[in-house]
């Protein structure tokens, strides 16, 4: 692929991924991903305006870990040195994969200094959230980019962040 998918292009490959998966390796899903583009529910092209709020305030999904079932993930935002992320274990399962999470805290951290933690409650596992991941794959600038659909129904790309990965 040359460039970002479109929303077209991404439906497409979500209508593959769900007859035979997204053959996205485990191995492949843990790194920093910046959120670039959202859309609605049913809507055809990306929310512009949510999407350039969230690249503005630095929104980030981390996920650690190399087992499929042991995961971290902190998902985040950022802005003027004050960051508020969210915590808590997932794992991934079956084969498309969906990638089930749920958060244990609540973070306000300024200026890299933690300055509140809040507990959250555990959802039910029927009420638990994912993310259905469509794909992964590289532009020909070597931009890595990975889409998921989440379990409200909106659609997400993130592009990998190599700045600060070891």
């Amino acid at each position: 692929m040359m460039a970002l998918p479109s929303g077209e292009q991404l439906r497409f490959l979500e209508k593959q991924s769900r007859k035979i998966g997204s053959k996205i390796p485990n191995a492949a899903v843990p790194g920093i991903w910046k959120l670039e583009h959202v859309w609605g529910k049913n809507n055809p092209e990306p929310t512009s305006s949510n999407g350039a709020i969230l690249r503005g305030l630095k929104a980030t999904l981390q996920i650690k870990g190399s087992e499929g079932h042991n995961l971290e993930l902190i998902n985040s935002v950022e802005l003027l040195g004050i960051r508020l992320s969210f915590c808590g274990p997932g794992r991934l399962v079956q084969r498309r994969p969906l990638l089930f999470f749920h958060f244990h805290h609540l973070h306000l951290d300024v200026a890299g200094r933690r300055l509140l933690s809040i507990p959250l409650p555990v959802p039910s596992s029927a009420r638990e959230p994912f993310f259905a991941l469509i794909a992964k794959d590289q532009t020909d600038t070597g931009v890595v980019w990975m889409a998921a659909r989440g379990r409200g129904g909106g659609l997400a790309l993130w592009v990998r962040d190599h700045t600060f990965e070891t």
